[in-house]
């Protein structure tokens, strides 16, 4: 009867060791189940929260820069930078507008204050002063070409004009001569058609615009 007790006890020590060897196998597998292969415990963060962490890094971020321009800060918190921002841009509208309207009151003094200027003597003055006329003298020469003698006026962007002039009739000078002269151009050389065509004398007069 002894023996068979003890067998008994035997017997449940055994199941009794398997079982708690179980259970701590079990208890080893959910402390892995949250680890990776080196053993570091896993961290599970939600989407939403990286999302709105990222979204309050970049708002404290603005908040400095803001707080950087504007000269005077009441306090730290958010509510206050933005509102001592926005008190601060609205006094430098104030300033634009104050400084817009100083500036327009003194355009009438500087007119007011200005030197009358004297009077620009024009290139048809000193030629009128030299007894000088615009004119053109054209001959033929020889083959297709033509010889033209101009005085003109002495005016900005007069001699490029000709040259255009003559170039969109497909009329090229060549044996070119320019000199300047009491306010005139004197310009002598010699007229030939591109293609090679006749030129007619009648037609150069025309050409030259006063």
């Amino acid at each position: 009867m002894e023996q068979v007790n003890n067998n008994r006890l035997c017997v449940s020590m055994e199941e009794l060791g398997f079982n708690a060897e179980n259970g701590s196998n079990r208890g080893n597998w959910r402390k892995n189940k949250h680890r990776d292969n080196d053993g570091v415990p896993k961290v599970f963060t939600s989407k939403n929260l990286e999302t709105e962490r990222k979204r309050r890094e970049k708002l404290t971020s603005r908040l400095l820069v803001l707080r950087s321009l504007v000269p005077i800060i009441t306090n730290m918190n958010k509510a206050s930078i933005i509102e001592d921002a926005i008190t601060y841009t609205m006094k430098l509208q104030h300033e634009v507008e104050s400084l817009t309207l100083e500036l327009d009151g003194m355009e009438p003094r500087r007119e007011k204050r200005a030197e009358p200027k004297q009077r620009e003597f024009s290139s048809v003055d000193e030629m009128n002063k030299m007894g000088l006329q615009e004119e053109v003298q054209v001959a033929k020469v020889d083959g297709n070409k033509l010889w033209i003698k101009l005085l003109i006026e002495k005016k900005r962007g007069r001699f490029n004009k000709l040259i255009q002039d003559l170039n969109d009739l497909n009329i090229e000078m060549v044996d070119l001569s320019v000199t300047t002269m009491a306010g005139a151009y004197l310009i002598t050389a010699s007229l030939q058609d591109m293609s090679g065509e006749p030129l007619e004398l009648y037609r150069i007069p025309t050409i030259i615009k006063y």
